[in-house]
């Protein structure tokens, strides 16, 4: 895990070198005072030579000149190496959840996902910059600390740095408490972020069913869970905390007592006394910076290994020597095909259909047929079972995914605008469009006249997931998205539902002008958009129940039969 974290820095070595010599550099700063201190009062003070006190004043303030300006080069160029390495983790990251199948965010919680990419990352920056940087430090001012201790009193200064494992042991030990608290605090955080999420989304919901009291109960669990897991973590780090405190304390009195018995039996003098006393806070302070670099790799790892958890995911991979799939015609074949949804209940089984180019075949029947599935079969949103599915004779699975999502235009009964303007939300089913091509997309989709109506016409906001229009106008725009598109298969899911009778049948002109020579599957509950279909497959929870036209099926009056009079009764 450390070397997989290592190889951040890599784009950002000179920068992360050049803050390392900055670090070492406010060391070796650090280490002149008690080494100065020691000759003023061993040498100095008693020849009274002035002089030589005020040349090195001047020495020290231009040390610490330079000392500021090394800990400012730490902290900014540090900074900003963390904020690279987090701004590469988060391209990578971002770029993978791109790659990773429906599976996978059918399973997880948007929020969560969010809160790995956002708040996880931000500890994993600091811990990029802080944890090789104290670290460091801390190794320098420890080793400089020793030799030139050793070089007054070799003795003293083991019974000081003899004290070292005792510190190390304790914090090993209170290590894993540590690394298994903040694993914990994390979920919770990322519980949070999915209930706020969740909450936030739903708000019209909430308050058309007058569920505030719900919504903030169900927020206060959460928090509640939150706010346990925090203090779980923060007893950990206080126990961590307070005893290596109390240990560096004790370290403090050691070399203090032990420091003053030698100046009083005159195994050192009053210089080296002094000495010892400020190199013992030397090296009480990279103990610190020690101590405080547990408690940031434990919240750093933690973060990375949740950040990695989505990288290790397994993404949708084409197959070895998958091909591009030009000039389709539009020819699909189901042969023998089954499919659940990974938990042994059968979705489609043993389902095969046969679909000619150009031709409109429209899927009919009850919820939970599995007529929704089939369309999201076609462009491998999910893996079959068994069976194939083929595109003008060749297995899906044979083909780059781009290339065959590329050749299928989808229109969906959830909608989903992007927060943008109108003109974006459009430009989006083909980003290298022309304006006019987007005015005539629109055109075509009978929402052009609406658009103009609007304050700024098409650089209008639609809103959060397009609130600020209708229904029916954000589905409209979504069918401009596949006008744009032009592709020579279409996925019609229920795209219709949301409109007015009025417009349904402008929608259903422009659908059928485009379905021309195109294939196109259609998942319908109302039956007046499918009529003329060419072929009308009614399926249930069992399979194919009943295939024809729509004269055929009346004629069976069988399934298809009783839904229709059911819809059309007067």
């Amino acid at each position: 895990m450390i070397k997989r974290f290592c190889r951040y820095y890599k784009p950002n070595l000179k920068q992360f070198i050049f803050d390392m010599c900055c670090s070492l550099v406010v060391a070796v700063c650090d280490l002149f005072l008690p080494v100065v201190s020691r000759s003023i009062i061993d040498e100095y003070i008693p020849d009274k030579n002035v002089k030589m006190v005020f040349i090195w004043l001047g020495v020290l303030v231009a040390v610490y000149t330079v000392k500021m300006i090394g800990a400012y080069c730490v902290q900014y160029y540090g900074h900003v190496v963390g904020v690279k390495m987090q701004y590469q983790m988060r391209n990578e990251v971002f770029a993978h959840l791109q790659k990773l199948p429906f599976s996978y965010f059918d399973d997880h919680k948007t929020g969560t996902i969010m809160s790995r990419i956002i708040n996880d990352l931000m500890d994993v920056s600091e811990l990029a910059h802080h944890g090789p940087e104290n670290l460091f430090l801390a190794a320098i001012l420890l080793v400089g600390s020793f030799i030139l201790m050793a070089n007054v009193n070799i003795w003293l200064t083991l019974i000081i740095f003899l004290s070292m494992p005792f510190l190390i042991w304790f914090a090993m030990y209170k290590r894993l408490k540590l690394a298994k608290s903040f694993a914990v605090m994390r979920e919770q955080v990322g519980e949070v972020n999915a209930a706020l999420e969740n909450s936030i989304s739903g708000i019209r919901v909430s308050k058309a069913f007058d569920n505030a009291e719900y919504e903030l109960r169900h927020f206060r669990e959460n928090n509640d869970r939150f706010v346990e897991s925090r203090k779980a973590a923060y007893k950990a780090m206080a126990e961590f905390s307070s005893g290596s405190d109390y240990i560096i304390d004790l370290l403090g009195v050691i070399a203090l007592v032990s420091s003053g018995f030698c100046a009083i039996k005159g195994y050192i003098t009053p210089g080296d006394f002094a000495l010892f006393m400020m190199f013992a806070n030397v090296f009480i302070s990279p103990i610190k910076r020690l101590i405080g670099f547990i408690e940031q790799l434990q919240s750093g790892m933690t973060g990375f290994e949740r950040f990695t958890q989505i990288l290790d995911t397994k993404p949708e991979e084409d197959a070895a020597g998958a091909k591009e799939i030009t000039n389709v015609k539009g020819d699909v074949e189901f042969d023998n095909v089954s499919f659940d949804y990974g938990n042994g209940k059968a979705v489609l089984e043993n389902i095969s259909i046969k679909i000619p180019a150009g031709k409109t075949v429209a899927f009919v029947g009850p919820s939970g047929g599995g007529k929704t599935t089939v369309c999201n079969l076609i462009p491998r949103f999910y893996e079959i079972k068994e069976g194939s599915i083929k595109l003008d004779g060749v297995d899906i699975r044979e083909l780059k995914r781009s290339s065959l999502r590329g050749s299928i235009g989808m229109v969906s009964q959830d909608v989903f605008l992007f927060t943008g303007t109108v003109y974006e939300n459009i430009l989006y089913g083909r980003p290298d469009a022309t304006r006019e091509e987007v005015i005539e997309a629109a055109k075509r989709a009978n929402i052009d006249e609406f658009i103009n109506t609007l304050p700024d016409g098409y650089e209008t906001f639609v809103g959060e997931r397009g609130v600020k229009l209708s229904g029916g106008q954000k589905q409209r725009i979504s069918i401009a998205r596949v006008f744009l598109k032009d592709p020579p298969l279409l996925i019609l899911d229920e795209a219709t539902s949301a409109l007015d009778n009025a417009t349904e049948i402008q929608i259903q002109k422009a659908l059928s002008e485009l379905s021309k020579g195109r294939t196109t599957l259609i998942v319908a509950h109302r039956l007046t958009t499918i009529r003329n279909a060419d072929e009308i497959i009614v399926m249930d929870d069992t399979g194919i129940k009943e295939r024809g036209t729509h004269k055929e099926l009346l004629a069976l009056n069988g399934i298809y039969a009783d839904l229709y009079n059911s819809q059309f009764r007067e």
